[in-house]
């Protein structure tokens, strides 16, 4: 299961439009939600997470209407015409003010200024602390400071099995190799850094040597010219 992170401290993520629906505009709705017939009222409008070169950045849209085919939510959009016009919003993630919402309508969710700045602890060792969250449409992922650079940490219970905004830590149990390629590629990048200075000092040793050696005193014999 997902972890659930809240880009702002007023508003609860509900939904992910997945693909478009018939030709007149609508689109499945991937629920993040247990009550869609609270959240899906027509009227209701969301604030859509897409990618900074989206048309709808930074933009809200309102919902006409819910239905359900074979299962399957379909969410009509006020403005969303057609099925050309719905394929630009594929993938964008719905989120709605928290006011709206019952408070214990995402317990196992958190706002990004609780999780930035937790410390991470792995095996009960610290391993660095959460820079950031980054929001994606398939999951969150948390952006770890470690010593030796950024490690990107799916926001997964399988991973992150415990989150202590109290105390100031979480807990992960990250796949082998997670952290410790990291390390490795940092010691490796500053092998390559040492090894052209360590090359430069000994050129410097050698042209030093050769210059005493030419001063020392010592003139070579002249040969006669023919």
């Amino acid at each position: 299961m997902n972890r659930g992170v809240k880009p702002k401290s007023n508003q609860l993520r509900v939904g992910r439009l997945t693909k478009a629906h018939g030709l007149k505009g609508a689109l499945k709705v991937e629920l993040y939600t247990d009550d869609p017939a609270h959240r899906f009222t027509p009227g209701a409008v969301f604030t859509l997470q897409v990618p900074t070169g989206s048309k709808w950045h930074g933009k809200t849209i309102e919902l006409a209407e819910l239905r359900w085919y074979n299962g399957h939510a379909v969410a009509f959009l006020k403005g969303v015409e057609d099925r050309n016009e719905a394929e630009t919003l594929v993938k964008a993630i719905l989120w709605i003010d928290a006011d709206e919402a019952p408070d214990n309508d995402e317990p196992d969710a958190w706002y990004d200024h609780q999780l930035a700045g937790l410390r991470v602890m792995r095996d009960g060792v610290e391993v660095g602390t959460i820079a950031r969250i980054e929001h994606m449409p398939a999951q969150d992922l948390l952006i770890v400071k470690a010593a030796s650079g950024e490690v990107m940490v799916p926001f997964v219970s399988a991973i992150v099995p415990e989150v202590n905004v109290e105390q100031g830590f979480i807990v992960v149990t990250p796949p082998m190799g997670l952290f410790e390629d990291l390390a490795e590629i940092a010691a490796e990048e500053a092998s390559a850094e040492e090894a052209p200075a360590e090359e430069a000092a000994a050129e410097d040793t050698v042209a030093e040597t050769s210059k005493d050696d030419a001063s020392d005193g010592t003139e070579s014999p002249a040969t006669p010219a023919e």
